[in-house]
Protein backbone atom coordinates (compact mmCIF):
# COMPACT_ATOMS: atom_id res chain seq x y z
CA UNK A 1 0.00 0.00 0.00
CA UNK A 2 1.27 3.38 -0.80
CA UNK A 3 2.22 6.02 1.22
CA UNK A 4 1.56 8.74 -0.02
CA UNK A 5 1.87 12.36 1.62
CA UNK A 6 2.25 15.94 0.33
CA UNK A 7 5.95 17.12 -0.06
CA UNK A 8 6.91 19.55 2.43
CA UNK A 9 10.54 21.33 2.32
CA UNK A 10 10.22 21.60 6.36
CA UNK A 11 9.50 17.80 6.66
CA UNK A 12 11.50 16.85 3.67
CA UNK A 13 14.19 18.60 2.81
CA UNK A 14 16.95 15.50 2.63
CA UNK A 15 14.49 13.73 0.76
CA UNK A 16 15.70 12.43 -2.45
CA UNK A 17 14.72 10.31 -5.43
CA UNK A 18 16.09 6.92 -7.28
CA UNK A 19 17.35 8.36 -11.22
CA UNK A 20 16.83 4.57 -12.45
CA UNK A 21 13.44 4.00 -11.28
CA UNK A 22 11.44 0.95 -12.95
CA UNK A 23 7.40 0.12 -13.07
CA UNK A 24 6.76 -2.92 -10.85
CA UNK A 25 4.18 -1.23 -9.12
CA UNK A 26 2.24 -1.89 -11.87
CA UNK A 27 3.37 -5.48 -11.94
CA UNK A 28 -0.20 -6.98 -10.93
CA UNK A 29 -2.50 -4.24 -12.84
CA UNK A 30 -4.25 -5.08 -15.87
CA UNK A 31 -5.48 -1.45 -16.83
CA UNK A 32 -3.63 1.96 -16.40
CA UNK A 33 -5.57 5.46 -16.72
CA UNK A 34 -4.40 7.12 -19.91
CA UNK A 35 -6.08 10.67 -21.10
CA UNK A 36 -7.29 11.65 -24.68
CA UNK A 37 -4.45 13.51 -25.54
CA UNK A 38 -2.08 10.05 -25.56
CA UNK A 39 -4.59 8.21 -27.36
CA UNK A 40 -2.57 8.69 -30.36
CA UNK A 41 0.69 7.14 -29.40
CA UNK A 42 -0.92 4.79 -26.81
CA UNK A 43 -3.17 2.90 -29.40
CA UNK A 44 -0.14 1.81 -31.18
CA UNK A 45 0.37 -0.27 -28.14
CA UNK A 46 -2.63 -1.15 -25.78
CA UNK A 47 -6.41 -1.34 -26.28
CA UNK A 48 -7.68 1.81 -25.25
CA UNK A 49 -11.74 1.17 -23.22
CA UNK A 50 -14.03 3.23 -21.22
CA UNK A 51 -14.88 1.61 -17.65
CA UNK A 52 -17.35 2.88 -15.15
CA UNK A 53 -15.49 3.76 -11.92
CA UNK A 54 -16.82 1.70 -9.42
CA UNK A 55 -16.40 4.66 -6.62
CA UNK A 56 -18.23 7.13 -8.48
CA UNK A 57 -19.99 5.12 -11.51
CA UNK A 58 -18.03 8.22 -13.95
CA UNK A 59 -16.31 6.36 -16.97
CA UNK A 60 -12.79 7.21 -17.38
CA UNK A 61 -10.07 6.06 -20.13
CA UNK A 62 -7.89 3.09 -19.62
CA UNK A 63 -5.51 0.85 -21.49
CA UNK A 64 -5.66 -2.34 -20.75
CA UNK A 65 -2.14 -3.98 -19.96
CA UNK A 66 -4.02 -7.90 -19.04
CA UNK A 67 -6.59 -10.50 -19.85
CA UNK A 68 -7.69 -10.95 -16.39
CA UNK A 69 -7.49 -8.91 -12.78
CA UNK A 70 -3.91 -9.08 -11.42
CA UNK A 71 -2.18 -9.90 -14.78
CA UNK A 72 0.23 -7.13 -16.43
CA UNK A 73 1.27 -8.84 -19.69
CA UNK A 74 3.36 -5.48 -20.75
CA UNK A 75 5.66 -5.91 -17.48
CA UNK A 76 8.57 -8.67 -17.40
CA UNK A 77 11.96 -7.44 -14.93
CA UNK A 78 13.83 -7.23 -17.72
CA UNK A 79 11.69 -4.09 -19.97
CA UNK A 80 8.51 -2.98 -20.64
CA UNK A 81 7.13 -4.32 -23.36
CA UNK A 82 6.19 -1.17 -25.49
CA UNK A 83 7.51 1.99 -26.22
CA UNK A 84 4.71 4.00 -24.56
CA UNK A 85 4.50 4.15 -21.21
CA UNK A 86 1.02 6.22 -19.71
CA UNK A 87 1.76 9.21 -18.10
CA UNK A 88 -0.37 7.87 -14.89
CA UNK A 89 1.94 5.13 -14.19
CA UNK A 90 5.40 6.93 -15.15
CA UNK A 91 5.05 9.95 -12.96
CA UNK A 92 6.25 6.61 -9.95
CA UNK A 93 6.64 7.70 -6.95
CA UNK A 94 4.91 10.82 -7.30
CA UNK A 95 1.34 12.36 -7.77
CA UNK A 96 -1.01 14.83 -6.91
CA UNK A 97 -3.45 14.99 -3.97
CA UNK A 98 -5.28 17.34 -1.75
CA UNK A 99 -3.63 19.45 0.62
CA UNK A 100 -4.32 19.04 3.66
CA UNK A 101 -3.59 22.96 4.55
CA UNK A 102 -5.19 24.27 1.68
CA UNK A 103 -9.03 23.55 1.43
CA UNK A 104 -9.74 22.20 -2.42
CA UNK A 105 -6.08 22.66 -3.61
CA UNK A 106 -4.56 19.86 -5.42
CA UNK A 107 -0.23 19.64 -4.47
CA UNK A 108 2.42 17.27 -5.25
CA UNK A 109 2.53 13.84 -2.98
CA UNK A 110 5.09 11.26 -2.41
CA UNK A 111 5.35 7.84 -1.77
CA UNK A 112 7.31 7.75 1.41
CA UNK A 113 7.33 3.71 1.24
CA UNK A 114 8.55 3.97 -2.33
CA UNK A 115 11.88 2.05 -2.84
CA UNK A 116 13.05 4.68 -5.15
CA UNK A 117 12.46 7.00 -2.16
CA UNK A 118 15.08 7.75 1.00
CA UNK A 119 18.19 10.26 1.98
CA UNK A 120 20.69 7.77 0.20
CA UNK A 121 19.44 7.97 -3.54
CA UNK A 122 20.19 10.13 -6.25
CA UNK A 123 18.15 13.70 -7.16
CA UNK A 124 17.01 15.78 -4.11
CA UNK A 125 14.20 17.61 -3.86
CA UNK A 126 15.06 20.66 -2.21
CA UNK A 127 18.57 22.91 -2.11
CA UNK A 128 20.25 23.83 1.05
CA UNK A 129 18.38 26.53 1.39
CA UNK A 130 15.36 25.18 1.03
CA UNK A 131 13.81 25.80 -2.28
CA UNK A 132 12.62 23.29 -5.25
CA UNK A 133 15.20 22.09 -6.73
CA UNK A 134 15.48 21.76 -10.91
CA UNK A 135 14.41 18.02 -10.62
CA UNK A 136 11.60 18.69 -8.21
CA UNK A 137 10.64 21.65 -10.68
CA UNK A 138 10.10 19.57 -13.35
CA UNK A 139 8.64 16.81 -11.70
CA UNK A 140 5.51 19.52 -10.56
CA UNK A 141 5.26 21.01 -14.00
CA UNK A 142 4.92 17.36 -15.46
CA UNK A 143 2.23 16.79 -12.90
CA UNK A 144 0.55 20.14 -13.81
CA UNK A 145 0.42 19.02 -17.17
CA UNK A 146 -0.77 15.86 -16.10
CA UNK A 147 -3.45 17.20 -14.07
CA UNK A 148 -4.63 19.36 -17.06
CA UNK A 149 -4.57 16.45 -19.64
CA UNK A 150 -6.97 14.54 -16.94
CA UNK A 151 -9.45 17.56 -16.97
CA UNK A 152 -9.54 17.84 -20.57
CA UNK A 153 -10.26 13.99 -20.57
CA UNK A 154 -13.33 14.28 -18.90
CA UNK A 155 -14.61 16.88 -21.18
CA UNK A 156 -13.63 14.21 -24.05
CA UNK A 157 -15.48 11.44 -22.27
CA UNK A 158 -18.43 13.91 -21.06
CA UNK A 159 -18.92 14.94 -25.14
CA UNK A 160 -18.66 11.00 -25.86
CA UNK A 161 -21.51 11.13 -23.36
CA UNK A 162 -23.65 14.15 -24.51
CA UNK A 163 -24.02 12.75 -27.83
CA UNK A 164 -24.49 9.18 -27.14
CA UNK A 165 -21.61 8.16 -28.81
CA UNK A 166 -20.72 5.31 -25.70
CA UNK A 167 -21.03 1.67 -26.95
CA UNK A 168 -21.03 -1.40 -24.56
CA UNK A 169 -18.71 -4.08 -25.32
CA UNK A 170 -17.39 -7.20 -24.18
CA UNK A 171 -14.35 -8.85 -24.87
CA UNK A 172 -14.72 -12.49 -26.30
CA UNK A 173 -11.42 -15.10 -25.69
CA UNK A 174 -11.58 -18.65 -26.47
CA UNK A 175 -8.05 -20.51 -25.64
CA UNK A 176 -6.66 -23.65 -27.79
CA UNK A 177 -8.61 -25.70 -25.55
CA UNK A 178 -11.97 -24.13 -26.36
CA UNK A 179 -12.62 -22.92 -23.42
CA UNK A 180 -13.70 -19.62 -23.47
CA UNK A 181 -13.99 -16.41 -21.41
CA UNK A 182 -15.73 -13.02 -21.55
CA UNK A 183 -14.50 -9.64 -19.91
CA UNK A 184 -17.30 -7.54 -19.16
CA UNK A 185 -17.97 -3.53 -18.16
CA UNK A 186 -16.07 -2.13 -21.33
CA UNK A 187 -17.15 0.42 -23.17
CA UNK A 188 -15.81 1.73 -26.97
CA UNK A 189 -17.15 4.28 -29.67
CA UNK A 190 -20.25 3.64 -31.44
CA UNK A 191 -18.68 3.85 -34.96
CA UNK A 192 -21.95 3.67 -36.57
CA UNK A 193 -23.71 6.67 -34.44
CA UNK A 194 -20.47 8.71 -35.15
CA UNK A 195 -21.35 8.03 -38.66
CA UNK A 196 -24.44 9.68 -38.51
CA UNK A 197 -23.79 12.93 -36.63
CA UNK A 198 -25.14 15.95 -38.18
CA UNK A 199 -22.93 18.36 -40.65
CA UNK A 200 -22.61 20.94 -37.88
CA UNK A 201 -21.66 18.04 -35.27
CA UNK A 202 -18.64 16.81 -37.63
CA UNK A 203 -17.69 20.53 -38.16
CA UNK A 204 -17.73 20.98 -34.39
CA UNK A 205 -16.22 18.42 -33.55
CA UNK A 206 -12.80 18.82 -36.55
CA UNK A 207 -12.47 22.32 -35.32
CA UNK A 208 -12.00 21.68 -31.58
CA UNK A 209 -10.36 18.14 -32.37
CA UNK A 210 -11.82 15.70 -31.25
CA UNK A 211 -12.34 13.33 -34.02
CA UNK A 212 -8.11 12.78 -33.31
CA UNK A 213 -8.57 10.76 -29.82
CA UNK A 214 -11.96 9.33 -31.35
CA UNK A 215 -10.28 7.53 -34.60
CA UNK A 216 -7.15 6.78 -31.98
CA UNK A 217 -9.50 4.81 -29.99
CA UNK A 218 -11.49 3.07 -32.79
CA UNK A 219 -7.61 1.83 -34.39
CA UNK A 220 -6.86 0.87 -31.32
CA UNK A 221 -8.96 -2.02 -30.73
CA UNK A 222 -6.94 -3.90 -33.19
CA UNK A 223 -4.15 -3.91 -30.08
CA UNK A 224 -5.79 -7.16 -28.54
CA UNK A 225 -4.32 -8.87 -30.54
CA UNK A 226 -0.95 -7.94 -29.15
CA UNK A 227 -2.66 -8.79 -25.74
CA UNK A 228 -3.30 -12.05 -27.08
CA UNK A 229 0.15 -12.28 -28.36
CA UNK A 230 2.04 -11.59 -25.31
CA UNK A 231 -0.82 -13.99 -23.12
CA UNK A 232 0.63 -16.76 -25.39
CA UNK A 233 4.21 -15.78 -25.28
CA UNK A 234 4.32 -15.57 -21.28
CA UNK A 235 1.69 -18.74 -20.68
CA UNK A 236 2.77 -21.83 -21.68
CA UNK A 237 -0.08 -24.10 -20.35
CA UNK A 238 -3.06 -22.42 -21.75
CA UNK A 239 -2.97 -20.54 -25.32
CA UNK A 240 -5.82 -17.73 -26.64
CA UNK A 241 -6.86 -19.17 -30.06
CA UNK A 242 -9.19 -16.18 -30.48
CA UNK A 243 -10.08 -12.66 -29.42
CA UNK A 244 -12.45 -9.62 -30.69
CA UNK A 245 -14.38 -7.34 -29.11
CA UNK A 246 -18.31 -8.02 -29.59
CA UNK A 247 -20.92 -4.86 -28.73
CA UNK A 248 -23.11 -5.88 -25.98
CA UNK A 249 -26.99 -6.86 -27.20
CA UNK A 250 -29.91 -5.49 -25.82
CA UNK A 251 -31.04 -8.81 -24.57
CA UNK A 252 -27.73 -9.75 -22.72
CA UNK A 253 -27.79 -6.34 -20.86
CA UNK A 254 -31.28 -7.38 -19.27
Amino acid sequence: MANNVPVKSDQHKNLKVSSQRDLSHVADQHIAPINALEFSQAATSYPIVIVKDPESSRHRSVVMLGLEAGENLYHNEDKWEAIYVPQSISMVPFGLGLDPEKENTLTTCIDLDSKFVGEDKDNALFDADGKDTDFYKGVQESLGRLYESEVMSEKFIKELEDNELLKELELQITYNNNQTKKLVGLYGVDEEKLQSLSDEKVVDFHKRGLFIPLHAMLGSVAQVNRLAQLRNKSKAELKVANIRFQPVTAEEKK
